[in-house]
């Protein structure tokens, strides 16, 4: 008994001992912490989120949730300060019938990308905004990122998102005086690169990896001969798992830290 009590004592106090992870969430920062992680790693991230349809089995806020988690890492080693997510974001649009369609609502099943007959409004998608507005609101993110000090910003994300942040960085370097960087690069696939398909094996491995609890595969048909709506890529039923989406994010942290590190000692020189 007395060993028992011993033991359970010895758990709590080594519990209550752990090392609380480094704190780089922008919005649970104080002023103090802010800029002593400044000075150290001028370096802001900002995860381009959507609340939109990843499948059956994915939260509707993957997108967020996934670059999110990855640059909270990537803060921890390469140093920074992690932003809130984008929630707003563009894509493709139909109107018919006196109703909205984007994203995948037009878009069937995993690997083919092929287009559906009928588009349908698919449940929890609410992202959606114009090209205009979204390159408003990131160059007013970009503008104020700037005010406050920061001298790299990496933005990833929601593919259309990225692919418009992308297209823009020439321009905004100019602007803003900032280096911009996104987790693309040559050669990524689905299983080098950080969310390369949508709700298929590469999205479907990192979120199982950041977070397994809000991965619900038994709601996906367990028939794989039956096609998944609005899922594209490799069937995440046959090819995904945390084991793999653990090997995609140690690559890509080594990787994104050593790219930092090149362009804060760029930035550094007079």
């Amino acid at each position: 008994m007395k060993t028992t009590i011993f033991t359970l004592l010895l758990a709590t106090i080594l519990f209550s001992c752990k090392t609380k992870p480094v704190e780089v969430e922008y919005t649970r920062l104080t002023p103090t912490e802010f800029r002593e992680r400044l000075a150290k790693a001028p370096v802001a991230y900002l995860p381009l989120g959507t609340l939109e349809w990843h499948g059956e089995h994915l939260p509707l806020g993957a997108d967020g949730l996934q670059s999110a988690e990855f640059f909270q890492q990537l803060a921890r080693e390469a140093g920074g300060i992690v932003l809130p997510m984008l929630f707003l974001g563009p894509d493709a649009k139909l109107e018919k019938d006196g109703k909205m369609f984007y994203g995948m609502d037009f878009w069937y099943d995993a690997g083919s990308m092929k287009q559906a007959p009928v588009p349908s409004q698919l449940a929890g998608s609410a992202y959606w905004t114009s090209d205009s507005l979204y390159l408003q609101i990131v160059e007013a993110t970009l503008a104020n990122l700037a005010r406050a000090g920061f001298k790299v910003v990496v933005a990833h994300g929601h593919g259309p998102s990225t692919g418009q942040f992308t297209a823009h960085i020439a321009e905004w370097e100019a602007k803003f005086g900032l280096k911009l960087l996104n987790c693309w690069f040559d050669g990524n696939t689905d299983s080098t690169g950080i969310m390369c398909d949508h709700a298929a094996m590469n999205e479907t491995s990192l979120t199982q990896y950041f977070y397994p609890e809000l991965v619900k595969m038994k709601q996906l048909p367990a028939d794989t001969s039956i096609a998944l709506r609005g899922v594209a890529g490799k069937d995440p039923r046959h090819f995904a798992s945390p084991k793999l989406g653990e090997k995609i994010v140690k690559a890509n942290l080594d990787r994104m830290k050593k790219l930092i590190e090149t362009q804060l000692k760029t930035k550094a020189k007079p």
